[in-house]
């Protein structure tokens, strides 16, 4: 509604400053904000006094008007508050210039930093961007995906929820670009971004070991989640770099048993926030007599508040808005027609220490 009334306004001004111009003209303003048209390329071309064409070669940006020509063409777009059909361009062109973004969910803040990384992109590039959620659902997924492809994105962003993406092998045939981030899709080739989860484990074992640590477990979300298989088999590789042994128990450890009066591990290795937070949990109830905490803990993607806790948690960190501006750059090279096989970019990964891993294992 905001649209019509500044664009019948900004119409109903130029008729005004138009009292000398040719009746026919005069009346094809007037009737236009009589009827609450919008402005048309014709009527720009009519204020500008130059050809349709070169009103169009302004609006697409098209080489060959001069300066001045631009000028009055873009100040009559100004006047009559001109807005290009998109409709029009899309008849042409074949592009909507629309973006999808399709986040897992909402509540995890590493989502809506991908999305203003992306955001950023879009916007300098020019395209509009519709977001929407699935509540880790996959169905919904599919649901909110193909829906967006039916109104004609151009590509889309997509945090996955585990299980197969090959719903999507039609519309990526067709020509939707699509760019999956934080985790990669299955069951279909596409492009991905990711934090860069081997190099993630190696750091998180190399630190652990080197502040003595020889029985470091993993933590891994329950579900099959990828970045959970990627890095377990990430922290054996690291364990067998560091020549540490691996019980078979400690890749599949649960929150609930570092709670034990003797834990088997002296450290831990968390594969997702939910996995330290609840790491955390457990061992607050299990300090030793001076409150010191009794097993090292190492998270991946690192917390709010982080460094307020006691003790402050140490994190191998990523930046959520580069892995969202990386995705936003590899989709539009490949709109503007980038060929190749699908990518796979890994954004670096940084450990921070804080505190709760900093320390050697406590005497048996």
């Amino acid at each position: 509604m905001s649209n019509q009334v500044t664009v019948s306004g900004s119409v109903a001004g130029a008729g005004a400053a138009l009292t000398d111009a040719p009746a026919r003209g005069g009346r094809l303003l007037a009737d236009s904000v009589r009827d609450g048209g919008r402005p048309t390329m014709k009527d720009v071309a009519f204020r500008a006094g130059v050809a349709l064409k070169t009103v169009s070669r302004v609006v697409n940006g098209e080489p060959g008007v001069t300066p001045e020509t631009t000028g009055r063409v873009l100040g009559a777009i100004e006047a009559l508050g001109f807005r290009r059909n998109e409709s029009a361009r899309l008849l042409r062109t074949g592009r909507t210039a629309t973006l999808g973004f399709i986040a897992d969910t909402w509540a995890d803040p590493d989502n809506a930093a991908v999305h203003r990384g992306l955001e950023d992109i879009t916007r300098e590039q020019g395209y509009l961007l519709y977001s929407g959620s699935t509540d880790s659902d996959p169905e919904r997924e599919e649901r909110l995906a193909l829906a967006m492809c039916a109104r004609r994105v151009d590509g889309l962003v997509i945090i996955p929820t585990p299980g197969a993406h090959d719903y999507l092998v039609s519309e990526i045939e067709a020509g939707v670009a699509t760019v999956f981030v934080l985790r990669p899709p299955e069951l279909v080739r596409a492009d991905a971004v990711l934090p860069d989860e081997r190099g993630a484990a190696r750091a998180a074992v190399a630190h652990l070991a080197a502040h003595g640590h020889r029985k470091i477990g993993f933590l891994g979300d329950p579900g099959g989640y990828h970045r959970s298989r990627t890095l377990r088999d990430a922290y054996a590789e690291a364990m067998a770099a560091a020549g540490l042994p691996v019980d078979p128990a400690w890749p599949t450890l649960s929150a609930g048993q570092l709670a034990a009066a003797s834990p088997p591990v002296t450290a831990v290795f968390c594969a997702s926030r939910l996995q330290t937070q609840a790491a955390l949990r457990a061992l607050s109830a299990g300090r030793g007599p001076s409150g010191e905490p009794r097993v090292a803990v190492v998270g991946f993607g690192d917390l709010e508040l982080a460094d307020l806790v006691f003790p402050p948690v140490t994190v191998v960190g990523y930046d959520p808005v580069l892995i969202g501006r990386t995705a936003g750059e590899l989709l539009t090279r490949r709109l503007g027609g980038e060929q190749g096989p699908p990518r796979r970019a890994e954004v670096p990964v940084t450990l921070i220490a804080r505190g709760s891993a900093e320390f050697a294992p406590a005497a048996s």
